[in-house]
Protein backbone atom coordinates (compact mmCIF):
# COMPACT_ATOMS: atom_id res chain seq x y z
CA UNK A 1 0.00 0.00 0.00
CA UNK A 2 2.23 2.92 -1.47
CA UNK A 3 0.33 5.92 0.73
CA UNK A 4 -0.68 5.59 4.57
CA UNK A 5 -4.17 7.07 5.14
CA UNK A 6 -3.93 9.38 8.60
CA UNK A 7 -6.00 9.84 10.93
CA UNK A 8 -9.55 11.53 10.08
CA UNK A 9 -9.33 10.35 6.54
CA UNK A 10 -12.62 9.26 5.67
CA UNK A 11 -12.74 5.46 5.19
CA UNK A 12 -14.91 5.31 2.08
CA UNK A 13 -12.64 7.27 0.44
CA UNK A 14 -9.94 4.37 -2.38
CA UNK A 15 -6.14 5.13 -1.05
CA UNK A 16 -4.49 7.37 -3.75
CA UNK A 17 -1.46 5.99 -5.06
CA UNK A 18 1.81 7.48 -5.02
CA UNK A 19 3.29 10.63 -6.67
CA UNK A 20 5.62 8.97 -8.87
CA UNK A 21 2.43 6.96 -10.71
CA UNK A 22 1.30 10.74 -11.53
CA UNK A 23 3.63 12.46 -14.04
CA UNK A 24 1.91 13.03 -17.31
CA UNK A 25 -1.12 14.34 -15.79
CA UNK A 26 -1.09 14.87 -11.80
CA UNK A 27 -4.05 16.77 -11.54
CA UNK A 28 -6.72 13.80 -10.76
CA UNK A 29 -4.61 13.06 -8.23
CA UNK A 30 -4.08 16.61 -6.58
CA UNK A 31 -7.73 16.63 -6.70
CA UNK A 32 -8.28 13.49 -4.76
CA UNK A 33 -5.47 14.48 -2.51
CA UNK A 34 -7.36 17.90 -1.64
CA UNK A 35 -10.78 16.17 -1.09
CA UNK A 36 -10.08 13.43 0.70
CA UNK A 37 -5.66 13.45 1.86
CA UNK A 38 -5.09 16.86 2.87
CA UNK A 39 -2.33 15.39 4.79
CA UNK A 40 -0.83 11.59 4.08
CA UNK A 41 2.38 9.98 3.76
CA UNK A 42 3.43 8.79 0.93
CA UNK A 43 5.85 5.73 1.26
CA UNK A 44 7.20 5.25 -2.24
CA UNK A 45 8.10 9.83 -2.51
CA UNK A 46 9.47 9.48 0.89
CA UNK A 47 7.12 12.54 2.62
CA UNK A 48 4.16 14.15 3.70
CA UNK A 49 2.16 15.47 1.34
CA UNK A 50 0.22 18.78 1.60
CA UNK A 51 -2.15 19.33 -0.91
CA UNK A 52 -4.46 22.56 -0.53
CA UNK A 53 -3.75 26.38 -0.41
CA UNK A 54 -4.26 26.88 2.81
CA UNK A 55 -1.79 24.15 3.86
CA UNK A 56 1.02 25.00 1.36
CA UNK A 57 0.94 28.52 2.05
CA UNK A 58 1.08 28.37 5.98
CA UNK A 59 3.98 25.39 5.60
CA UNK A 60 5.96 27.43 3.74
CA UNK A 61 5.92 30.54 5.93
CA UNK A 62 6.14 28.25 9.48
CA UNK A 63 9.53 28.39 10.96
CA UNK A 64 9.37 24.65 11.93
CA UNK A 65 9.62 23.67 8.50
CA UNK A 66 13.27 24.91 6.83
CA UNK A 67 14.29 24.56 3.29
CA UNK A 68 15.80 21.39 1.55
CA UNK A 69 18.99 22.12 1.18
CA UNK A 70 19.43 24.54 3.93
CA UNK A 71 23.26 25.44 2.72
CA UNK A 72 21.22 27.06 -0.53
CA UNK A 73 18.64 28.85 1.21
CA UNK A 74 21.75 31.03 3.05
CA UNK A 75 23.58 31.44 -0.15
CA UNK A 76 20.16 33.08 -1.42
CA UNK A 77 19.51 35.31 1.62
CA UNK A 78 23.01 36.45 1.51
CA UNK A 79 22.32 37.20 -2.83
CA UNK A 80 19.39 38.92 -1.62
CA UNK A 81 20.76 41.17 0.82
CA UNK A 82 23.40 41.94 -2.21
CA UNK A 83 21.31 42.46 -4.82
CA UNK A 84 20.39 46.55 -4.29
CA UNK A 85 20.82 49.83 -5.73
CA UNK A 86 23.68 49.43 -7.83
CA UNK A 87 23.45 45.63 -8.11
CA UNK A 88 20.30 45.84 -8.95
CA UNK A 89 20.56 47.91 -11.77
CA UNK A 90 23.50 45.99 -13.41
CA UNK A 91 20.87 42.80 -13.45
CA UNK A 92 17.74 44.51 -14.64
CA UNK A 93 20.01 46.32 -17.04
CA UNK A 94 21.55 42.71 -18.53
CA UNK A 95 17.71 41.55 -18.39
CA UNK A 96 16.62 44.46 -20.75
CA UNK A 97 20.10 44.08 -22.92
CA UNK A 98 20.07 39.91 -23.46
CA UNK A 99 16.42 39.93 -24.00
CA UNK A 100 16.58 42.31 -26.94
CA UNK A 101 19.73 40.64 -28.43
CA UNK A 102 18.02 36.78 -28.46
CA UNK A 103 14.75 38.39 -29.32
CA UNK A 104 16.37 39.97 -32.50
CA UNK A 105 17.99 37.24 -33.20
CA UNK A 106 14.79 35.38 -34.10
CA UNK A 107 13.23 38.33 -36.09
CA UNK A 108 14.47 37.17 -39.27
CA UNK A 109 13.25 33.57 -38.53
CA UNK A 110 9.77 32.06 -40.01
CA UNK A 111 9.31 29.83 -36.89
CA UNK A 112 11.60 29.21 -33.80
CA UNK A 113 11.06 27.24 -30.54
CA UNK A 114 11.43 29.71 -27.85
CA UNK A 115 12.48 27.33 -25.27
CA UNK A 116 15.40 26.06 -26.98
CA UNK A 117 16.13 29.72 -28.62
CA UNK A 118 15.11 31.53 -25.68
CA UNK A 119 13.94 30.86 -22.18
CA UNK A 120 16.64 28.90 -21.74
CA UNK A 121 19.85 31.23 -22.78
CA UNK A 122 17.92 34.53 -21.29
CA UNK A 123 19.12 33.74 -18.00
CA UNK A 124 22.09 32.44 -19.17
CA UNK A 125 23.30 35.85 -20.75
CA UNK A 126 21.69 37.74 -18.16
CA UNK A 127 24.07 36.41 -15.60
CA UNK A 128 26.99 36.83 -17.43
CA UNK A 129 26.44 40.57 -18.91
CA UNK A 130 25.37 41.24 -14.93
CA UNK A 131 28.65 39.35 -13.68
CA UNK A 132 30.80 41.53 -16.30
CA UNK A 133 32.02 37.69 -17.24
CA UNK A 134 34.13 37.09 -20.55
CA UNK A 135 31.28 36.59 -23.29
CA UNK A 136 33.67 33.93 -24.68
CA UNK A 137 32.84 31.67 -21.53
CA UNK A 138 29.15 31.65 -22.03
CA UNK A 139 28.63 28.31 -22.70
CA UNK A 140 30.39 26.72 -19.03
CA UNK A 141 28.14 29.41 -17.47
CA UNK A 142 25.63 28.00 -19.24
CA UNK A 143 26.57 24.79 -18.07
CA UNK A 144 26.62 25.64 -14.95
CA UNK A 145 23.15 27.18 -14.49
CA UNK A 146 22.09 24.16 -16.24
CA UNK A 147 23.82 20.87 -13.97
CA UNK A 148 23.76 23.36 -10.49
CA UNK A 149 27.45 24.13 -8.61
CA UNK A 150 26.27 21.13 -5.55
CA UNK A 151 28.75 17.82 -5.72
CA UNK A 152 26.62 16.23 -8.59
CA UNK A 153 27.21 19.01 -10.64
CA UNK A 154 30.58 19.35 -9.56
CA UNK A 155 31.11 23.42 -10.50
CA UNK A 156 31.86 24.48 -6.89
CA UNK A 157 35.55 23.67 -7.14
CA UNK A 158 35.68 24.85 -11.13
CA UNK A 159 33.61 27.94 -10.46
CA UNK A 160 36.31 29.45 -7.70
CA UNK A 161 38.98 28.82 -10.12
CA UNK A 162 37.38 30.47 -12.61
CA UNK A 163 36.45 33.49 -10.54
CA UNK A 164 39.61 34.09 -8.83
CA UNK A 165 41.33 36.07 -11.25
CA UNK A 166 38.41 38.30 -12.26
CA UNK A 167 37.96 38.77 -8.32
CA UNK A 168 41.42 40.30 -8.06
CA UNK A 169 40.99 42.23 -10.75
CA UNK A 170 37.42 43.68 -9.97
CA UNK A 171 39.14 44.25 -6.13
CA UNK A 172 42.59 46.36 -7.86
CA UNK A 173 40.26 47.98 -10.82
CA UNK A 174 36.06 47.98 -10.07
CA UNK A 175 33.97 48.97 -12.40
CA UNK A 176 30.15 49.11 -12.37
CA UNK A 177 29.32 44.98 -13.00
CA UNK A 178 28.06 42.89 -10.65
CA UNK A 179 30.98 41.15 -10.04
CA UNK A 180 32.56 44.94 -9.09
CA UNK A 181 29.99 45.41 -6.66
CA UNK A 182 30.17 42.22 -4.94
CA UNK A 183 34.13 42.62 -4.68
CA UNK A 184 33.59 46.19 -2.89
CA UNK A 185 30.52 45.04 -1.09
CA UNK A 186 31.30 45.75 3.02
CA UNK A 187 30.22 44.41 5.93
CA UNK A 188 30.23 45.39 9.61
CA UNK A 189 33.33 43.01 9.61
CA UNK A 190 34.92 44.52 6.55
CA UNK A 191 35.00 43.27 2.88
CA UNK A 192 33.67 40.15 1.50
CA UNK A 193 36.05 36.89 1.57
CA UNK A 194 36.85 35.46 -2.06
CA UNK A 195 34.98 32.51 -0.52
CA UNK A 196 31.13 34.53 -0.25
CA UNK A 197 31.98 35.89 -3.07
CA UNK A 198 31.93 32.45 -4.80
CA UNK A 199 29.20 31.78 -3.14
CA UNK A 200 27.38 34.43 -3.81
CA UNK A 201 27.65 33.86 -7.75
CA UNK A 202 27.14 30.52 -7.35
CA UNK A 203 23.95 31.37 -5.55
CA UNK A 204 22.88 33.99 -8.88
CA UNK A 205 23.84 31.22 -11.54
CA UNK A 206 21.57 28.83 -9.61
CA UNK A 207 19.20 31.44 -10.19
CA UNK A 208 19.74 31.53 -13.38
CA UNK A 209 19.47 27.91 -14.04
CA UNK A 210 16.54 25.74 -14.99
CA UNK A 211 13.71 27.04 -12.75
CA UNK A 212 13.84 30.30 -14.20
CA UNK A 213 13.79 29.15 -17.58
CA UNK A 214 10.87 26.63 -16.66
CA UNK A 215 8.88 29.83 -15.35
CA UNK A 216 9.04 31.63 -18.81
CA UNK A 217 8.50 28.78 -20.42
CA UNK A 218 5.10 27.96 -19.18
CA UNK A 219 4.32 31.76 -19.38
CA UNK A 220 4.68 32.10 -22.78
CA UNK A 221 3.18 29.20 -23.64
CA UNK A 222 -0.01 30.53 -21.20
CA UNK A 223 -0.21 33.96 -23.24
CA UNK A 224 0.54 32.36 -26.49
CA UNK A 225 -2.71 30.33 -25.74
CA UNK A 226 -4.46 33.49 -24.92
CA UNK A 227 -3.99 35.64 -28.08
CA UNK A 228 -6.28 38.40 -26.36
CA UNK A 229 -4.46 38.56 -23.27
CA UNK A 230 -1.76 38.64 -24.99
CA UNK A 231 -2.97 41.72 -26.99
CA UNK A 232 -3.95 43.25 -24.28
CA UNK A 233 -0.78 43.17 -22.83
CA UNK A 234 1.23 44.49 -25.91
CA UNK A 235 -0.74 47.54 -25.20
CA UNK A 236 -0.90 47.64 -21.40
CA UNK A 237 2.38 46.57 -20.80
CA UNK A 238 2.14 47.30 -17.32
CA UNK A 239 0.10 44.46 -16.41
CA UNK A 240 2.66 42.23 -17.02
CA UNK A 241 3.34 41.65 -12.94
CA UNK A 242 -0.07 40.33 -12.39
CA UNK A 243 0.18 37.82 -15.80
CA UNK A 244 3.44 36.70 -14.47
CA UNK A 245 1.74 35.77 -10.87
CA UNK A 246 -0.91 34.09 -12.58
CA UNK A 247 1.20 32.03 -14.22
CA UNK A 248 2.63 30.92 -11.56
CA UNK A 249 -0.04 29.90 -9.36
CA UNK A 250 -1.49 27.74 -12.15
CA UNK A 251 2.17 26.34 -14.02
CA UNK A 252 4.47 26.96 -11.42
CA UNK A 253 8.04 25.38 -12.31
CA UNK A 254 8.49 22.99 -9.25
CA UNK A 255 5.19 21.32 -8.83
CA UNK A 256 6.84 20.16 -5.23
CA UNK A 257 8.56 22.10 -2.64
CA UNK A 258 10.46 20.04 0.21
CA UNK A 259 10.81 21.39 3.86
CA UNK A 260 12.08 19.43 6.65
CA UNK A 261 10.77 19.84 10.43
CA UNK A 262 12.68 20.74 12.90
CA UNK A 263 10.42 19.74 15.31
CA UNK A 264 7.17 17.79 15.69
CA UNK A 265 4.19 19.15 14.05
CA UNK A 266 0.76 17.74 14.20
CA UNK A 267 1.18 14.04 12.97
CA UNK A 268 4.64 14.92 11.21
CA UNK A 269 7.41 14.07 13.70
CA UNK A 270 11.00 15.98 13.83
CA UNK A 271 12.96 15.33 10.74
CA UNK A 272 10.18 14.40 8.84
CA UNK A 273 10.51 15.94 4.70
CA UNK A 274 7.21 17.67 3.77
CA UNK A 275 6.39 17.61 0.39
CA UNK A 276 4.13 21.10 -0.58
CA UNK A 277 2.55 20.59 -3.59
CA UNK A 278 2.71 23.53 -5.49
CA UNK A 279 1.23 22.48 -8.42
CA UNK A 280 -1.76 21.51 -6.59
CA UNK A 281 -2.05 24.37 -3.89
CA UNK A 282 -2.06 26.60 -6.97
CA UNK A 283 -5.29 25.40 -8.34
CA UNK A 284 -7.30 24.82 -5.29
CA UNK A 285 -10.97 25.99 -5.85
CA UNK A 286 -11.46 26.46 -2.25
CA UNK A 287 -9.26 29.60 -2.97
CA UNK A 288 -9.31 30.44 -7.01
CA UNK A 289 -12.52 30.39 -9.07
CA UNK A 290 -12.12 28.44 -12.39
CA UNK A 291 -8.65 27.78 -11.07
CA UNK A 292 -7.79 25.79 -14.45
CA UNK A 293 -8.13 28.62 -15.97
CA UNK A 294 -5.56 31.36 -16.94
CA UNK A 295 -6.71 34.42 -16.28
CA UNK A 296 -3.85 37.25 -16.89
CA UNK A 297 -5.92 39.60 -15.50
CA UNK A 298 -7.07 38.04 -12.51
CA UNK A 299 -7.71 40.10 -9.67
CA UNK A 300 -6.07 38.29 -7.08
CA UNK A 301 -3.43 35.51 -8.31
CA UNK A 302 -2.88 34.68 -4.08
CA UNK A 303 0.85 33.78 -4.76
CA UNK A 304 1.64 30.67 -2.49
CA UNK A 305 5.44 32.53 -1.59
CA UNK A 306 6.20 36.22 -1.67
CA UNK A 307 8.16 37.48 -4.41
CA UNK A 308 11.29 37.77 -2.93
CA UNK A 309 14.62 36.53 -3.25
CA UNK A 310 17.07 36.62 -6.27
CA UNK A 311 15.38 33.06 -7.90
CA UNK A 312 12.00 35.10 -7.48
CA UNK A 313 13.85 38.71 -8.42
CA UNK A 314 15.50 37.38 -11.61
CA UNK A 315 12.68 35.41 -12.73
CA UNK A 316 10.40 38.10 -12.37
CA UNK A 317 12.64 40.67 -14.64
CA UNK A 318 13.26 37.84 -16.81
CA UNK A 319 9.38 37.61 -17.20
CA UNK A 320 8.65 41.43 -17.95
CA UNK A 321 11.87 42.47 -20.26
CA UNK A 322 11.64 38.70 -21.89
CA UNK A 323 7.77 39.77 -23.00
CA UNK A 324 8.62 42.76 -23.80
CA UNK A 325 11.70 42.16 -25.82
CA UNK A 326 9.92 39.25 -27.66
CA UNK A 327 6.37 41.73 -28.29
CA UNK A 328 8.59 44.52 -29.85
CA UNK A 329 10.97 42.07 -32.35
CA UNK A 330 8.52 39.86 -33.40
CA UNK A 331 4.76 41.92 -33.64
CA UNK A 332 3.58 38.71 -35.31
CA UNK A 333 4.82 35.95 -32.82
CA UNK A 334 2.09 33.15 -32.37
CA UNK A 335 1.45 29.51 -31.92
CA UNK A 336 2.78 27.04 -34.64
CA UNK A 337 0.48 24.99 -35.70
CA UNK A 338 1.45 21.23 -34.97
CA UNK A 339 1.46 18.72 -31.53
CA UNK A 340 2.42 19.93 -28.43
CA UNK A 341 4.75 18.50 -26.18
CA UNK A 342 3.61 17.14 -22.16
CA UNK A 343 5.44 17.68 -19.42
CA UNK A 344 7.30 14.21 -18.44
CA UNK A 345 8.62 15.21 -15.08
CA UNK A 346 6.42 15.95 -12.28
CA UNK A 347 8.65 17.90 -9.69
CA UNK A 348 9.76 20.36 -12.76
CA UNK A 349 7.27 20.77 -15.45
CA UNK A 350 6.97 23.31 -18.39
CA UNK A 351 6.79 22.60 -21.73
CA UNK A 352 9.70 20.99 -23.66
CA UNK A 353 9.73 22.82 -26.98
CA UNK A 354 7.30 26.20 -27.56
CA UNK A 355 7.27 26.57 -31.94
CA UNK A 356 6.06 29.81 -32.85
CA UNK A 357 5.79 31.48 -35.99
CA UNK A 358 7.53 34.76 -36.08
Amino acid sequence: MPVRRTAGTPARAPLPPSLRTAVRDPYPLYRTLRTHYPLVYDEPFGAWLLSRYGDVRAALADPRFVPVPEAGAEAGRLLDRALRGPALAALTAAVERGAHVLARRLAAREEADLVAEFCVWLPTATAVAALGLPYEDTARVHRWCRTGLGPSGGGRAELAAFLGPLTARRRAHPGSDLLSVLCTARTADGPLSDGTVTRLVGALLGAAGESTARALASFLANLLDSPRQLEVLRARPALTAGAWAESLRRDPPLHVVLRRAVEPVGAIPAGATVACLLGSAGRDPDRFTDPDRYDAFRPDPGPLVHDTGPDALLARLTAEHGLRALLTALPGLRRAPGARDLPDDLVRRSPRTLKVRT
